[in-house]
């Protein structure tokens, strides 16, 4: 796993933006914007950013807030809006673009909350690619000021491939299926893939969760070039 640093930047807006960063030791294949879980960028959010730079992509992942225990999460979250969200993930794109990555080789990734987010981010901005991990608020929003993942299914706009436990208690396998129906109908490619039992974090080690890495990494090699 490639080593991580964190990035403070000066917005124009007089905010401070976070980023935490991982470099490939050698040619760099493209860009990923890593979007955290609810906790924040944890260490198993630092962990993924160092693990994507080993396979060879720059990776970001923009600090959408500070860390906070697993009970503070759910009042992090509600507090949410699309727009901020954007804002923050546009600064990520930037910063990748001034690192010499062109827009067509630029993805997000996103698992949790962050694959909430990944989603919205792929129906409202042009990139590669996009890659959503055992995202919720598929058909109720997370936040009031964040979309149904089954509202902007329709809206993306590039190749979205979405990964599901189907042991996740919070999401339904019923939803998913709606939620595969729904990107169905997009103009670009999309794939569902549903898991029997597998950790949706990429945190343990049974086989599902090892194919679903190589999924999100195959993805990303097919359509960021």
């Amino acid at each position: 796993m490639t080593p991580t640093r964190t990035e403070t930047l000066s917005l124009t807006d007089g905010r401070e933006l976070r980023l935490t960063v991982a470099e490939p030791e050698n040619a760099v294949r493209g860009g990923l914007v890593v979007l955290h879980e609810a906790r924040g960028v944890t260490d198993t959010v630092r962990g993924l950013v160092g693990s994507l730079a080993a396979e060879g992509w720059l990776a970001v992942a923009p600090h959408l807030y500070d860390e906070v225990s697993g009970d503070e999460a759910p009042a992090m979250v509600s507090g949410l809006s699309g727009d901020a969200v954007l804002a923050d993930t546009d600064v990520a794109f930037v910063w990748l673009g001034q690192q010499g990555v062109s827009q067509d080789r630029m993805g997000v990734m996103g698992f949790d909350l962050g694959g909430s987010v990944a989603m919205v981010v792929a129906a409202s901005r042009t990139i590669g690619a996009a890659v959503t991990v055992g995202g919720g608020g598929i058909l109720d929003p997370l936040a009031d000021g964040l979309p149904s993942l089954v509202e902007v299914a329709e809206e993306l706009t590039c190749p979205w491939l979405g990964l599901y436990g189907d042991d996740d208690a919070e999401i339904p396998f019923s939803d998913v299926e709606k939620l595969r129906d729904a990107a169905a109908a997009a103009p670009v490619a999309t794939d569902v893939v549903r898991f029997a039992r597998t950790s949706h974090r990429f945190d343990t080690t049974p086989e599902a969760s090892a194919e679903a890495w190589q999924r999100a990494l195959n993805w990303f090699d097919s359509h960021l070039r």
